[in-house]
């Protein structure tokens, strides 16, 4: 049997867990999954995320999310 103690721990130390579990429930979505966006840029900004995607062999969305700060 679990005590009302042990309760509290577990939601202390894994409450960020069930939180993520809660809004899966409602969503069905995790915050760590990849979603395919469709955006508008223009040809210069292309050409400079091939040539940095080339020059570091990272994908260009991975590029993307480390400038935006992900």
């Amino acid at each position: 049997m679990i005590t009302e103690k042990r309760i509290k721990t577990i939601m202390r130390e894994y409450g960020d867990v069930f939180e993520i579990l809660k809004n899966y429930d409602e969503t069905f979505e995790l915050p760590f999954q990849r979603k395919r966006v469709d955006i508008t840029l223009p040809v210069r900004i292309i050409n400079e995320l091939k040539l940095l995607s080339k020059k570091t062999g990272k994908p260009i969305s991975r590029i993307i999310e480390e400038r935006v700060g992900f």
